[in-house]
């Protein structure tokens, strides 16, 4: 992202080395190459990680000579590969930015033929504004806009996606380029700390947790969450109860045995009530806590997967139970996303067609991020294959246990070697970093 510089005159220490190759994306997808990966990487520059490069975690606007610097920062980012800029605007500090602040950076990415990829402002009881808001980035920004894992969170909110997409096609009608993409379950996985409102998270973990340590403070943070007319996007009042909220990772091991309970369940076990339960655990666990929010509709869901313009995406990490993160739970969708999909949602329910749940998967993102040289079968282009039975394939992971492979996958060949081979992990390495439209060239005029 930006360039970490030792004192003059100074060695890098190993943290200095490791903040750099963090900080530049040149360094980091260098580092990428030498240790090789079994996927191909394909990166967006992060809005919020440019305002903290400028602003660190300040709640304001950038004054003018701070957005020109802001401004570099992407427009180097999409020099050395970037496929444009993504938002999370329900996260401190990206949800300190505000709309002509985004405006402006998607300007630079657009120039390079880029896109905006926004995890927008409110997917709850302001989900109609919040799309208002990234569609007007779009049109004044001139750039394609993605809305990333729609959604229309809360009970209340229930039957909203059709509203949701109505707008969108609204938009779509009058020239501005917006589509959207979504995961194949009726719940969300984040921090539990998005429970809370964005200032609360000013300044950082260490601020978080300093402010819930004061009563008045976490007095106030309590008084907000319970406010129902907030405008901020309350995860909490989205999911409705507390029993609808899962502890999914700690890091300490006193608190393991909360590992996989509902919020509820933690509040009973401690004699408290559910919301000092969670201030509490934030307090313990540094500001890092994982939890699965129950908080959609799956008939909202079903909807929004037929509609042709939204494609499918896992919004995960890449896990695997031996792994390093394993260590904690996930959310099935890092492991059954898309044979869920291909198995639940095609082959059993026949939502929709085979070959429109695959286009949904290759070659519509692809297209989406200007990638010509992949996503469909085709002679001349990369051979990224994934080779499944269709009268088998399903998903195996649940909520409450996560980390299980899929069934039904035969072979996956990145870049034409195979990568799972008879349904078995193999140890190649074919993985590539890719580079959007604006490598290495100056932006458009």
């Amino acid at each position: 992202m930006w360039p970490a510089r030792s004192p003059r005159g100074s060695r890098p220490s190993s943290r200095a080395k490791a903040a750099r190759w963090r900080r530049s994306f040149e360094t980091y997808f260098r580092r990428l190459r030498a240790r090789g990966t079994a996927v191909n990487f394909a990166h967006m520059v992060g809005a919020a990680q440019v305002r903290e490069a400028v602003l660190k975690s300040d709640n304001r606007p950038p004054d003018p000579e701070e957005l020109e610097a802001m401004k570099r920062h992407v427009a180097r980012a999409m020099e050395q590969g970037a496929f444009g800029l993504s938002s999370a605007l329900i996260y401190p500090p990206g949800a300190f930015a505000t709309t002509d602040e985004l405006i402006a950076l998607a300007k630079v990415a657009a120039s390079y033929g880029g896109i905006y990829a926004s995890h927008i402002r409110n997917e709850g009881d302001d989900l109609l504004a919040a799309i208002d808001e990234a569609a007007r980035i779009g049109e004044q920004a001139r750039i394609a806009v993605e809305v990333w894992h729609l959604k229309a969170a809360g009970e209340e909110n229930f039957g909203k996606m059709a509203d949701a997409v109505k707008a969108i096609e609204g938009y779509r009608a009058r020239g501005v380029d917006v589509t959207a993409d979504i995961y194949p379950y009726p719940a969300s996985m984040t921090g539990l700390s998005a429970s809370l409102p964005p200032w609360a998270s000013e300044g950082g973990n260490e601020a978080l947790v300093a402010r819930l340590k004061d009563p008045k403070e976490r007095k106030r943070i309590r008084k907000e969450i319970e406010e129902p007319t907030t405008k901020w996007d309350n995860l909490y009042h989205g999911a409705g109860r507390a029993d609808k909220i899962l502890i999914a990772g700690v890091r300490t091991a006193a608190n393991k045995e909360f590992q996989g309970k509902r919020l509820s369940q933690v509040a009973d076990q401690r004699g408290v009530d559910p919301l000092e339960a969670m201030f509490d655990l934030l307090v313990e666990e540094n500001g890092v806590v994982d939890a699965v929010y129950f908080e959609m509709s799956e008939d909202d869901v079903r909807r929004a997967m037929i509609v042709p313009w939204v494609a499918f995406n896992c919004d995960a990490s890449g896990v695997r139970p031996d792994g390093v993160l394993g260590a904690t739970m996930t959310h099935p969708r890092a492991y059954g996303t898309f044979p869920r999909i291909l198995g639940h949602y095609v082959r059993e329910e026949k939502l929709l067609g085979l070959e429109d749940a695959v286009r949904k998967m290759t070659s519509l993102p692809a297209q989406r991020i200007n990638l010509r040289d992949r996503g469909v079968l085709r002679p001349g282009l990369y051979a990224d294959v994934t080779v499944f039975d269709p009268r088998t394939v399903i998903d195996r992971a649940t909520f409450d246990k996560p980390h299980q492979f899929s069934e039904g996958i035969r072979f996956v060949f990145v870049n034409g070697q195979a990568v799972i081979e008879d349904g078995r992990i193999t140890d190649r390495l074919p993985g590539r970093v890719l580079r959007g439209p604006g490598y290495g060239r100056a932006p458009a005029r």
